[in-house]
């Protein structure tokens, strides 16, 4: 007889339902690899978060710093580090814990690494170690972070951590403050949305040069308050046109006389971005109302070899009551409705917004941006001929308009000054911002 063509398995009793086993002990494994992923997942989440909260926080002290102006007295001279180092410190925490870090807020340490004391803001005296450019360290951390598979090993909650440095830059100080030691080489700036005012290297209160030219170091440091002081922060002159008749006829005297700064227009050749309808009516008009970036300021850089050069335009004379100096400052300010006022009386000044204020935010309250804030670029006073003559740019002022008087001349408060020398010394790319000490990420010392 044939045998047949399946045989019955004959399994023994303790191999049944080892399939099962196997399957529930897969389905385990599975469950726990899964609960192991969303810790992981939560973790990486938290760990981004945190980092964007560090940077957050660094970058917002280090603007603080850079618009207080603690950066044009690298010495310390008037004893002010400590308010401006409470601001940032704030500043900084509340940027910080604003970007919650797993759902929640976190703890937030901010340190300034360049400062004796790192860790506070009592530091005071001349001679502080950070020069003008100021480090700003924040570490953001979380402890509690929830866990679900962690659990299982008694580990109820997981941290976090991040660290971010920035850095407010003057280049008025990178030929003797380089990576802690002095080098002889300038890094230059290029700071965006410069206005084309082009004033001459002179300051008005001393007869002596805003900047040196081959370093591009402040030459008259120190910070006002009330007026008080020598420094150059805080100081408050007229800008005045140094052209005459419609065309500009230069009357070639730089300070004007007491308290008065003369200017001269710059080259525009492209129409600006972000101009308000009030500010349209030329190219130059558009660089005071909106922002140029077109017009490159090649600051350090001899005019002979700058890319694109920067040129004077002496074919008209901004500078009339009604003249497109005035014209564009009052759109850009909002002075008709009423401009925001600088306070210079406390220390860092504040600004408090006016009527007229774009954002609509109440008076009694300070801001820390203003429209009313603008870059100037200065040049190094050398030889004018008629025509678009080329110029070259040793620093900028970042100046505050208070108002524009009846001959259309702007009335303005120095809030920085940098300088990054006439292009002897300078190297490097030029670093780019939106204002003359602009702020960056750097890596943590």
């Amino acid at each position: 007889m044939k045998a047949p063509a399946f045989r019955k398995s004959k399994q023994s009793n303790h191999e049944r339902g080892v399939t099962i086993m196997l399957i529930a002990l897969a389905m385990i494994a599975i469950m726990a690899m899964a609960a192991l992923s969303i810790d992981v997942v939560t973790l990486y989440l938290a760990n981004a978060e945190a980092q964007r909260a560090a940077d957050a926080g660094a970058l917002a002290a280090a603007r603080v710093l850079s618009v207080t102006g603690i950066t044009g007295d690298p010495q310390n001279s008037a004893n002010l580090w400590p308010q401006a180092c409470t601001l940032a410190t704030q500043v900084a925490t509340a940027v910080a814990k604003q970007n919650s870090v797993g759902g929640a807020a976190s703890t937030v340490t901010v340190t300034y690494p360049n400062i004796t004391d790192t860790t506070g803001c009592t530091t005071s005296g001349v001679n502080l170690p950070f020069g003008v450019n100021p480090l700003v360290k924040v570490r953001v951390q979380r402890t509690d972070l929830p866990t679900f598979f962690a659990r299982i090993w008694g580990r109820a909650n997981a941290g976090v951590s991040a660290t971010a440095t920035a850095e407010a830059f003057n280049s008025s100080n990178s030929s003797v403050v380089t990576n802690g030691g002095p080098t002889g080489e300038v890094t230059p700036v290029q700071p965006r949305c410069v206005k084309p005012l082009i004033v001459p290297n002179v300051d008005p209160a001393t007869g002596a040069s805003f900047v040196l030219g081959a370093n591009g170091t402040v030459n008259n440091p120190g910070i006002r308050v009330s007026g008080a002081g020598t420094g150059s922060i805080g100081e408050t002159f007229t800008l005045q046109s140094d052209c005459t008749g419609a065309t500009c006829g230069i009357t070639r005297n730089p300070t004007g006389g007491a308290g008065v700064l003369d200017y001269l227009p710059g080259e525009v050749l492209n129409n600006s971005v972000a101009v308000p309808s009030c500010s349209n009516a030329s190219n130059f008009e558009q660089a005071i109302g909106g922002c140029d970036q077109s017009t490159i300021y090649q600051c350090g850089v001899r005019s002979a070899v700058a890319t694109p050069p920067n040129r004077l335009d002496l074919t008209f004379n901004p500078g009339t009551a009604t003249g497109r100096t005035s014209t564009a400052m009052q759109c850009l300010t909002n002075s008709a409705a009423g401009a925001d006022t600088l306070d210079t009386t406390v220390y860092p000044y504040r600004i408090n917004p006016g009527a007229g204020n774009p954002l609509g935010i109440a008076s009694t309250n300070s801001i820390t941006s203003s429209n009313s804030i603008i870059t100037v670029p200065i040049y190094d006073g050398g030889a004018i001929n008629v025509g678009n003559p080329t110029v070259t740019i040793v620093g900028f002022l970042q100046v505050f308009v208070n108002s524009i008087d009846g001959n259309g001349n702007p009335l303005v408060t120095v809030l920085n000054v940098t300088g990054c020398g006439d292009g002897t010394n300078a190297v490097g790319n030029a670093i780019s911002g939106s204002s003359p000490v602009p702020v960056r990420l750097i890596q943590s010392p």
